[in-house]
């Protein structure tokens, strides 16, 4: 099982922004129902990526910088990261079809 990189204000430049592999960010909180909801789709794709995308978790509360540098306004906010720069967002629920496709496009 691949591990969800635990992303911080302090680690985004190096976990994130010179990444190889292009980067799933999961903007989330422990009191956010949805971001519970999506938790386990998002540890598939870790999972199902593994080796050609890397997949973290950015806890809102613990970190507001990124989130307010990304004009994150509501979570979950998952951002797709690729060479350093935002490529694709999504906010709040989907399926694992729909962040599929949000993924696809950018893998190499």
């Amino acid at each position: 099982m691949s591990d969800l990189s635990e992303i911080t204000d302090a680690n985004f430049q190096q976990q994130v922004l010179d990444s190889e592999l292009p980067v799933l960010v999961d903007l989330w909180a422990a009191w956010c129902g949805p971001c519970r909801m999506i938790g386990p789709i998002v540890e598939q794709l870790a999972q199902e990526y593994d080796g050609r995308l890397k997949v973290g978790k950015l806890d809102v509360d613990s970190n507001p910088v990124t989130p307010t540098q990304y004009g994150v306004q509501g979570i979950p906010t998952l951002i797709l990261f690729k060479d350093g720069a935002e490529v694709d967002r999504a906010v709040g629920v989907r399926s694992k079809k729909q962040f599929q496709s949000m993924i696809e496009p950018h893998l190499g």
